[in-house]
């Protein structure tokens, strides 16, 4: 027997089949940032259409996580995919440095008594350390961008246009002073953002309190009586027995009904439908003497249970009727929003407002009763004092969602302070509020997923002045002078602030902490006290716009301070997206943004929430030296951001098997390539053979859909389109069919050329399609395909050189989904074939197939090459009505034969011909086969 091997045409690629991506990908780094990839790509696309994704800096404190992974890795998709698009697609990454979390860290490793410029020193170096090691992790993602010259929230420059942006917004008319109730962390010792305060359960003591009548024939009247004839009180419901010392008011609602409950001792004023609820609580019976709408109450006085002060009624339609409750709302103006807001209408005046709790959360020394205790140590102390007034009528300990600071996890309060507000409902200079304003940006933009518009609509529509000041060290000042005696603000602010804002461009904002006011101000400087508060580090994130993005800055763009996409986590609806949407409204009229991209949070497989007690934590770090970070990639890709991201071990082991078929599909058509030349080689399109133009087709087919899907953000689309067309049309029809013609026709064949330039173009277009997902990947694959190469494959744009087929040509479209149809169902008869032993593989096998008219239309068109498009060494067409015998398919029309040939095998190219044994010099080739030989005729191939 001969050795024929050497005269095939076998597969030969140095792209290896394992992907080893752990060991490659930190090599794949350092030539990324060797050849100066980023940079690279802005020269190779400057003067092109821009596209600007805004980074939302992560807070700069502690390792990356696996949502930190998904996040960068999203923005890196859309960025890669918008510069494989032919766009100008910078990235620059930043990071949010100032705020609490850091200035706790270094209080906590250094103490809580720094001095306050060396706090600062320790927190901008404790940033930077914090900076250093996220941003290792992000480069070793395959994240591309700036990272040379990032932006940092606690550079001076950026401090320097943060105190700007501010002017422009006083400047605006939006920033006032006032006290309002402001939520309060007694462990931050500082007003927090909305968006830093979380609900957990809480468990408080839930009392109901009566307040003695003062003039008894006023309560009669209001009831319709002449006179009471007993005393009589009104009982509110509270979780918050702190809150009693403050109290100042009673709120109802004017249009309930309230009832005078007779209960034996005295007479209780109780909304009319909880009187039974209320009773039951008390443990008292009674009966109702009489009823009265609210607005009959209105400006009736109670005595205060143990201080000696009065408490009005004041209508309120906020109060509601909730079981547990009496219908009746205590009001401390200090300690909440709508009681500070009815006091305030009633004309309360700012230094009449009862405050006695410090921002430590314990009551002033001189307090009656409780000075000087923490105020929920107090609680009970209040219930006891309440108990010995005969004002407790009931007491229980209820568990209820309850306000917490994000950062301690300890309950927060509201608390009326005098703090710096930007104001929603103030009219800036062109006639508008900043709600009005930013309700109008939100109908703008553009959002993804689409119910994100409703979310952050509801928030602005409902949301109060934005509290932007905090009392820490490390952040940037409010820069403001304030009058001794008036308390108003400096009559030029504005130029004063821009002074300050060149030190701080200088020395950072120490240089605003340690400034003597007359070095500003001159001889005013007696007369005006320097604000040391700081802004709200929502402020810092939320004016990145103006000073990272505009032209001026070393980032900036001549587009100005808009980018075309913020991407974040969901809660960024209250966050980043929030802030910068106000701040971009109250400085340029406009959201910063042409569009938001939410994406969902990470959980485990059975939808738990990352924990590393529950022990279901992924870490990024570890993903990557295990798998390799384009497991991580692709599993991204293959989420539905838009909801919870479910990842695991074994999630990532699924995701790692479609890694695998992508790579190997990869290898198949590298490895096919071998020998290959495309500026010698490559058959023109309307050359090729029939089957290697439809590949092509649909690849070409394919590319659209996916240049649509990235430009959509539908990652998850682009994944399965892929996946697919490595399974189904690639690894499951068109690279089975063709290996024959590739091993065995002659290497400078118009058949074998033909494919080759089908997989040669195949390849240029796939590996483009993966690269913003899988770009350590993509590279390799890149490297290795035959012509003349660019330097990165992310230097790349889309293939321009697939070609479609006409819309009438003979085995068009139509044509080839039908036969790929009979494919399917012809395997699935030769696999049962197989398993059932009466043939050892598809190519000892020959079929009949018996067919309706219209298959018989189809099939017969491909003549003798049917044989090679199904796998077997023979294939007969015979009438549908014959084949009552053979096995039926699932394809109407169909019905399949399998037999094993009586023909012997070829040793070249394994067909079972009648021929073979026939042929003195090549005995063990068929004729076909001894023609393919390299000094014989060749073998022409007209279809597949």
């Amino acid at each position: 027997m001969s050795d024929y091997k050497h005269t095939l045409n076998l597969p030969e690629t140095d792209f290896p089949m394992r992907g080893m991506l752990p060991k490659k990908e930190p090599a794949r780094v350092a030539q990324w940032k060797e050849m100066d990839l980023y940079h690279r790509l802005r020269e190779e696309r400057q003067g092109r259409e821009l596209f600007v994704l805004h980074d939302g800096p992560p807070y700069a404190n502690g390792s990356i996580h696996i949502g930190h992974a998904v996040n960068k890795i999203l923005k890196d998709i859309i960025v890669k995919s918008k510069n494989l698009a032919g766009f100008d697609a910078p990235y620059v990454p930043g990071w949010d440095c100032h705020g609490l979390p850091i200035e706790h860290k270094v209080e906590t490793t250094h103490g809580k008594h720094l001095e306050p410029g060396k706090a600062r020193e320790l927190c901008r170096e404790y940033a930077a350390e914090q900076i250093h090691g996220q941003l290792a992790d992000f480069v070793r993602l395959g994240v591309i961008g700036d990272w040379d010259k990032p932006y940092r929230s606690m550079d001076y420059a950026n401090e320097a246009g943060e105190i700007r942006a501010l002017a422009e917004m006083v400047e605006a008319g939006y920033v006032f002073k006032g006290l309002k109730p402001v939520n309060w962390c007694f462990d931050c010792g500082s007003a927090l953002a909305e968006a830093e305060v979380e609900y957990q359960d809480k468990k408080s003591d839930a009392i109901d309190v009566a307040f003695p009548v003062e003039d008894a024939d006023r309560l009669a009247a209001a009831f319709g009586l002449d006179r009471l004839s007993k005393p009589a009180a009104i009982v509110i419901w509270t979780t918050t027995p702190w809150t009693i010392p403050a109290n100042q008011a009673l709120n109802v609602h004017p249009e309930f009904t309230y009832a005078l409950v007779d209960t034996g001792e005295r007479l209780l004023v109780l909304a009319e439908e909880l009187v039974e609820s209320c009773l039951e609580r008390f443990g008292l019976e009674g009966e109702i003497i009489a009823t009265a709408t609210g607005e009959r109450l209105d400006g009736l006085e109670f005595q205060h249970p143990f201080y000696d002060r009065l408490s009005p009624v004041y209508l309120a339609d906020y109060v509601e009727v909730e079981v547990g409750s009496t219908g009746i709302v205590h009001s401390a103006p200090a300690y909440g929003v709508d009681d500070f807001v009815t006091c305030r209408a009633h004309g309360m005046e700012f230094d009449e407002i009862e405050s006695p709790v410090q921002g430590n959360g314990v009551y002033v020394d001189d307090l009656p009763f409780f000075g000087g205790q923490m105020i929920w140590k107090a609680n009970l102390q209040i219930v006891a004092k309440l108990d010995e007034v005969s004002a407790l009528m009931a007491h229980q300990t209820i568990t209820h969602s309850y306000m917490h600071c994000w950062r301690h996890k300890t309950p927060v309060i509201y608390r009326a302070t005098a703090q710096w507000f930007v104001g929603m409902d103030l009219e800036g200079r062109d006639g508008k509020t900043l709600r009005e304003r930013a309700l109008a940006g939100i109908e703008a933009t553009t959002f993804t997923p689409a119910w994100g518009q409703a979310r952050l609509h509801s928030m602005i529509a409902n949301r109060p002045d934005w509290c932007i000041s905090r009392q820490r060290n490390w952040g940037v000042p409010i820069p403001f002078f304030l009058h001794k005696a008036t308390g108003e603000l400096h009559p030029r602010t504005v130029a004063l602030m821009e002074m300050a804002a060149q030190l701080v461009e200088q020395e950072g904002i120490d240089a605003w902490f340690r400034l003597d006011p007359a070095e500003l101000l001159g001889e005013e400087a007696a007369d005006y006290d320097k604000v040391t508060d700081t802004l709200d580090v929502w402020f810092d994130s939320g004016t990145t716009h103006r000073h990272v993005l505009r032209g001026s800055h070393p980032h900036g763009h001549e587009s100005g301070p808009r980018a075309d996409l913020y991407l974040e986590g969901s809660d960024q609806h209250r966050g980043w997206f929030h802030s910068s949407l106000l701040t971009g409204c109250a400085i340029d009229g406009h959201p910063p943004y042409r569009g938001l991209l939410t994406h969902g949070f990470t959980v485990d497989a059975h939808g738990r929430k990352m924990s590393k007690s529950v022990g279901n934590v992924v870490a990024p770090q570890e993903v990557m030296d295990k798998l390799g970070a384009d497991i991580l990639r692709l599993w991204v890709a293959s989420t539905d951001y838009g909801g919870e991201m479910a990842v695991s071990d074994e999630i990532l082991k699924r995701t790692a098997d479609v890694y695998r078929r992508i790579r190997n599909t990869s290898r198949f058509l590298l490895a096919n390539l071998n020998g290959f030349e495309p500026d010698r080689d490559a058959v023109p399109f309307n050359e090729m053979l029939a089957l290697d133009q439809w590949v092509v087709d649909r690849a070409a087919q394919l590319q659209a859909r996916i240049e649509t899907a990235y430009e959509e953000y539908r990652f998850l689309d682009v994944y399965q389109q892929v996946h697919g067309f490595c399974a189904r049309e690639l690894g499951g029809f068109y690279l089975d069919v063709i290996k024959d013609r590739q091993y065995t026709t002659q290497a400078d064949s118009v058949a074998r050329r033909s494919a080759q330039t089908a997989l040669y173009q195949v390849v240029e277009a796939l590996v483009r399609w993966v690269a913003p997902i899988l770009s350590f990947t993509a590279e390799e694959i890149y490297e290795n395909i035959p012509g003349k190469r660019g330097d990165s494959v992310l230097l790349a744009k889309y293939f321009t050189g697939l070609e479609t087929l006409a819309d009438d040509a003979a085995m068009g479209r139509d044509f080839w989904e039908q036969v790929l149809e009979v494919k399917q169902a012809v395997n699935k008869c030769l696999e049962d074939a197989r398993n059932a032993k009466a043939i050892k593989g598809s190519l000892a096998a020959e079929v009949t197939l018996y067919v309706d008219d219209a298959l018989q239309a189809t099939l017969a068109k491909l003549g003798d090459e049917l044989r090679f498009v199904m796998l077997t060494s023979e294939v007969r067409l015979a009438p549908l009505a014959e084949g009552k015998g053979a096995e039926a398919t699932e394809l109407e029309g169909l019905k399949v034969a399998v037999a094993e040939s009586p023909n012997n095998k070829c040793e070249r190219c394994w067909h079972h011909r009648p021929e073979v044994g026939t042929h003195s010099e090549h005995p063990d080739l068929c004729g076909r086969c001894i023609g393919n030989l390299p000094d014989g005729p060749g073998e022409t191939r007209h279809y597949a």
